[in-house]
């Protein structure tokens, strides 16, 4: 991230830097976030970003504001702007004394007389409305002025002076409106004080992370006028909101009523949330249609297959949000072609994306997962099963005979993939035409992956049995890599028999952990588990490839073109912590004293490292070199999911009032019964990525 922006004098709680981000969600794929000390330097650093066709389509609306006190004919600022030439004006962030993101973002600004003026924000669960309130601690007879920053763009873009940005405001009583452009949403705003219109456009604002990334970096913002909010009637209210079919009717009550109504309802709301990471979740489980879906990460991700199904393990299953999980899986399910589940939803109306070998399979390990929660505690219906279960079939036997991309169970019982040109496995960065790691053959963490998808479908077909320990055999006869006391990361590279890719990454960590089902036992798993440990473990998660490698770039940074090649070269990723800290504990004997210490070596440091970036949350990455600086998108589901499913589900004691049920499919010993049981499961006890 960029350098601090507070001086020496301001400090900060302990846990938090000043360029740590946070975030407020809508529930639609909307967002708020920003920084702790308030400058925005990213393009998605907003008040108001709304998702036209929830959850995407996102259009940033109110980008920020100014603000400032006014008394006695003094003018105090409370904000401060990033201006081209590093210029930071004015000086309003010399004045913030403290910042917390519980239950939603609160700055506290200490005025020279003393007086401490206090600012929270936040939005409605399920429309897109942001409020904002200011009150002071002790009595205070100024005001409070506020001159927002207009855009209404595509979130992913930036926005320069124009004509044909119509700055018209429309008041009516308290309610002022904008339509910059025709097409787009509106602007609706409701203030506890007076507006004075004053159009004007603020130019040459500069975005250093946009800068560091290779992106376009400078934006000029609209500004339709000023509001004028007296401090010294209790709290001071600004709100904005969309004008959209999920328009919220608080607009129309008026702003202290907006606030008095709005506030209790989502502390209360919130308080439900038993821990952080069950707040966290919620931000990333949003509407689609009728139905739900999962965001992968804010601000530059929507919906993806592979993140749906891995992140929904934590996010709605291990947390109990079955309806949730329920909702979102039946959802997908309607949407296997030839095998396969698509792995993005293009937006504005373009097809769907069959570009990954996994994420059919990561879905067929949800819905396993998912019955088992959900017959737990009686909510499965013979309806949702079925749809459930045909899906899961459709994938299996569309993989087993051939489907796109090469993919097809050959001669070995295990699954080829790849052709030149496309990334299908979730290392799927690329630049133009140049696929940074291909991985065409047969990748570690698909045959583990394929194993456990086929004896899950043995619960309905009983020939997949016979499939699942055919290719077991193979996998343990091809696969360990006995010079180097771990597994090949590909077997029949290129789809050249016998031509092996012995590069130590993280994939082999699924044949042992972060599955159902492990793949590798006894003292070979430890090997591989005690190797992950040394060389790829990390206090922000797992690096991608080993430091040794030639090919290691331990930093993250640069262009686009530098980025992508950093990303799975290294570069640590926490939601793989999932695997690692599963297979560590099953190699471990699985006790509840070696659940203790693994949560105490592994999870609270990878909780409090992101904590100091994104306050609650996790983010996506991290570099592979210390500091582990967190860095590319700040809050990703995946690496929530994984948290919570390692929290309630894997290091979860019977002591645990948070203990979730363990979902695990044993090695099956002999064929399965027809009973409605998977093969020897025990019985209940406890793509591609836009990067902008």
């Amino acid at each position: 991230m960029s350098a601090e922006t507070l001086p020496e004098s301001v400090r900060l709680p302990r846990n938090l830097t000043a360029d740590a981000e946070w975030l407020e969600t809508d529930g639609l794929g909307g967002y708020a976030m920003g920084r702790a000390d308030g400058v925005r330097t990213r393009r998605y650093h907003a008040l108001l970003t709304a998702a036209r066709t929830p959850p995407g389509e996102r259009v940033t609306l109110v980008n920020g504001f100014d603000a400032w006190v006014e008394c006695d004919g003094e003018r105090i600022p409370i904000t401060s702007q990033r201006y081209v030439g590093d210029v930071l004006h004015p000086d309003g962030v010399t004045r913030l004394v403290d910042f917390s993101s519980t239950p939603w973002p609160t700055w506290r600004y200490r005025l020279p007389d003393g007086t401490e003026l206090v600012q929270e924000l936040l939005m409605e669960h399920g429309s897109p409305l942001v409020a904002l309130a200011w009150h002071c601690t002790t009595p205070c007879a100024g005001e409070l002025v506020v001159r927002p920053f207009l855009s209404v763009r595509d979130t992913h873009t930036t926005t320069h002076e124009n004509s044909s940005f119509d700055l018209t405001s429309d008041v009516s009583g308290d309610r002022i409106r904008w339509l910059p452009y025709a097409g787009l949403p509106a602007i609706a705003a409701v203030s506890s004080g007076t507006f004075t219109e004053d159009a004007v456009w603020y130019r040459d604002f500069q975005y250093d992370e946009e800068r560091a990334r290779g992106q376009e970096f400078t934006e000029d913002l609209a500004s339709p006028g000023v509001f004028r909010l007296p401090l010294d009637r209790g709290r001071a209210v600004l709100a904005f909101g969309a004008e959209s079919t999920a328009a919220s009717p608080l607009m129309y009550v008026g702003a202290t009523a907006l606030w008095e109504a709005l506030a209790p309802v989502e502390r209360k709301r919130r308080a439900g949330f038993s821990t952080a990471l069950h707040r966290a979740a919620d931000a990333y489980v949003v509407r689609r249609g009728d139905g739900r879906t999962i965001v992968a990460g804010y601000p530059w991700f929507t919906d993806w297959g592979r993140d749906t199904f891995i992140a929904m393990r934590g996010l709605c299953i291990a947390s109990g949000r079955l309806d949730d999980a329920r909702a979102i899986l039946l959802e997908w399910a309607g949407h296997v072609s030839e095998g396969m589940l698509p792995n993005f939803f293009p937006e504005h109306g373009a097809l769907a994306e069959y570009n990954s070998v996994d994420a059919s399979l990561w879905f067929v390990i949800a819905v396993h997962e998912y019955l088992q929660a959900a017959a737990a505690v009686g909510a499965t219906t013979a309806a949702d099963e079925a749809v459930l279960r045909d899906a899961v079939l459709a994938i299996l036997h569309g993989y087993a005979r051939g489907t796109r991309f090469g993919i097809r169970a050959d001669g070995t019982g295990l699954l080829c993939a790849g052709v030149p040109g496309v990334q299908l496995t979730w290392m799927d960065a690329k630049v133009g035409d140049w696929v940074v790691t291909p991985r065409i053959g047969k990748p570690v963490e698909v045959q583990a992956l394929w194993i456990n998808a086929l004896h899950i479908a043995s619960r309905w077909e009983r020939s997949w049995y016979h499939l699942a320990v055919f290719a077991q055999d193979s996998f343990t006869r091809l696969f360990w890599n006995e010079e180097a006391g771990c597994l090949f990361d590909i077997v029949d590279v290129d789809h050249v028999t016998g031509r092996t890719d012995a590069t130590l990454r993280p994939n082999q960590l699924f044949a042992v952990g972060g599955l159902p089902m492990a793949v590798l036992h006894g003292e070979q798993a430890r090997r591989v588990i005690d190797m992950a440990e040394v060389a790829l473990w990390t206090p922000a998660g797992v690096r991608s490839l080993s430091p040794d490698d030639v090919q290691y770039v331990g930093n993250y940074a640069g262009d686009m073109w530098q980025r992508d090649g950093a990303y799975h070269q290294g570069t640590v990723w926490p939601w793989l912590a999932g695997a690692f800290v599963e297979g560590w504990v099953r190699v471990h004997g699985a006790t509840d004293a070696v659940k203790a210490v693994a949560r105490a070596r592994f999870l609270d440091p990878l909780l409090a490292h992101f904590h100091m970036s994104s306050p609650g949350q996790v983010g996506e990455i991290a570099d592979g070199d210390a500091p582990f600086r967190a860095n590319g998108c700040p809050f990703q589901a995946w690496s929530v999911g994984e948290a919570l499913r390692l929290s309630l589900s894997v290091l979860a004691t019977p002591d645990d009032a948070t203990s979730a049920h363990t979902h695990v499919l044993a090695t099956p010993e002999k064929e399965p019964q027809r009973d409605g049981a998977i093969a020897g499961a025990p019985r209940r006890d406890g793509g591609r990525r836009i990067k902008q």
